[in-house]
């Protein structure tokens, strides 16, 4: 699983001119989270400056920011890219972020992360997600890793502990069910990013009754909304989506629109970057309650949360884009 970082094809958008005029609002925005249970939703703050977009977590109703952050490339040990890190993370709440995506399979993201929020403090401020796995449902590493991931992130409840690739779900779904009825974790669930292991996840989702599942689902890969979706809403689970943006294995999206202006209707939708456009793109649907893309530069935190923000497509203006999408080739 491998969130967009951005390094190369961003900055080719942005010397074609592509990123200009983001117009973000990068004030302070109230950190209590506001409900918005229909794609247009929008809230203000006190102060006028518009909040984030939330959706409720299905099993509870706690709103949580529909754009978060995903951390596959925070396995980092050089104090100056730990700096970088810390400053995206920083600045997470002061937009009205909350949501921060990792896992034991990503090196030391979890420790990377841990400390920095030792350092800056307000654990409360953010939603921490994480995974485990048990290899060849190897109850002990499975354990081992659960524990340790409490250690490496430095705290005391998780909010939300998924088995990462379906890997070792037999041997870890009970134990996550009673950790989570222990207190020491308020959400579980399980993760894919190959569509090969839908049919997997399907028969998951329909014996366990897990709070979240996270699937890859993007503008140009779309195959989750055929089944894992509709799924997903029947039976009440969030929607985490990992590579929003198209992921690895050839389907990055930022490629294929290095040279293509933003189509002048995606004003409608308040998209003002390719990135903002395929986020609320994602955010469309209705079984989404979170999308992660990744990133370690505070300039594409800044535009990605920026999705969040003013009108999502309706049905119309979905199939809009998926029909400019599929002329592009």
């Amino acid at each position: 699983m491998a969130p967009f970082d951005g390094h190369l094809t961003r900055r080719d958008a942005i010397r074609a001119g592509l990123l200009a005029g983001a117009g973000l609002a990068l004030g302070r925005l109230p950190l209590e989270a506001r409900s918005a249970t229909g794609p247009r939703s929008a809230h203000y703050g006190q102060d006028g400056v518009r909040d984030l977009i939330t959706r409720p977590v299905p099993k509870t109703g706690e709103p949580i920011p529909v754009v978060g952050l995903g951390t596959n490339q925070y396995s980092v040990t050089e104090a100056a890219d730990i700096a970088v890190r810390r400053d995206v993370i920083r600045r997470m709440p002061e937009l009205g972020g909350t949501v921060i995506d990792t896992a034991r399979g990503y090196g030391r993201a979890e420790i990377v992360i841990g400390e920095i929020l030792q350092e800056i403090g307000g654990r409360d401020r953010y939603f921490i997600a994480t995974k485990c796995t048990a290899p060849q449902n190897d109850l002990e590493q499975g354990m081992t890793q659960l524990r340790e991931a409490f250690e490496r992130l430095q705290v005391e409840t998780i909010d939300l502990m998924m088995v990462h690739n379906l890997n070792g779900t037999d041997v870890l779904m009970p134990v996550l069910r009673e950790w989570k009825e222990q207190g020491r974790l308020r959400y579980y669930g399980t993760s894919t990013s190959s569509p090969a292991a839908y049919p997997r996840l399907l028969e998951l989702m329909r014996q366990e009754p897990m709070d979240f599942i996270q699937v890859d689902y993007s503008i140009g890969n779309r195959g989750a909304a055929d089944e894992v979706l509709p799924l997903a809403q029947d039976r009440g689970m969030a929607v985490m989506l990992n590579v929003p943006f198209g992921g690895r294995g050839g389907r990055n999206l930022f490629p294929q629109v290095a040279d293509v202006p933003l189509p002048d209707w995606a004003a409608e939708i308040g998209a003002t970057t390719w990135a903002q456009y395929f986020l609320k793109y994602n955010l469309a649907h209705p079984a989404v309650t979170v999308a992660i893309p990744g990133t370690t530069q505070v300039r594409h935190l800044e535009d990605n949360l920026g999705a969040a923000r003013g009108a999502l497509p309706d049905a119309a203006m979905k199939r809009r884009m998926e029909e400019h999408w599929d002329a592009l080739g």
